[in-house]
């Protein structure tokens, strides 16, 4: 794997680790350079807007979490090295475990991502979040339930 194939990579995992961890800000500080596609709105969305959502949205415990383990797996990377932008597809599971709610997978799907790398760092340019394939029980994760593709 190349080291810029490792540096976005290790994007995707952040996001995830910010996440799970309750960073909403630090998440969504990932995401500052990006266009954000969410199936709810037509324009694109900038990352003080998606932060907003999310706090509106997230259910975070005392502890501070969400209860969530989201795992980020088979990320197809294409680099171009000539404009030092990047392309990629993957998938996500999002797993949760409450006091009411066992361990469960809650929700399934893709990711498709832009990167592109400015002054030696790689950075979100355009993330896509409509492609959620499956869903479990949300109960637990969000404050109000819905269409969570209506971020």
């Amino acid at each position: 794997m190349s080291t810029h194939a490792i540096y976005i990579s290790n994007l995707l995992y952040r996001y995830a680790e910010c996440m799970d961890s309750g960073q909403l800000i630090e998440a969504a500080e990932l995401f500052r350079h990006a266009r954000i596609k969410v199936q709810s709105h037509e324009a694109f969305l900038d990352h003080t807007a998606l932060l907003q959502i999310w706090q509106q949205r997230i259910k975070l415990y005392p502890c501070g979490t969400p209860r969530t383990r989201h795992i980020i797996s088979n990320p197809i990377i294409h680099i171009d090295e000539a404009s030092q932008t990047a392309k990629v597809r993957s998938c996500y599971t999002v797993l949760q475990a409450t006091d009411t709610l066992p361990l469960q997978p809650i929700a399934s799907g893709r990711y498709v991502d832009e990167f592109e790398c400015v002054d030696g760092v790689w950075r979100f340019s355009f993330r896509d979040y409509s492609y959620l394939d499956m869903i479990g029980d949300l109960s637990g994760h969000l404050l109000t339930l819905g269409n969570p593709l209506d971020l």
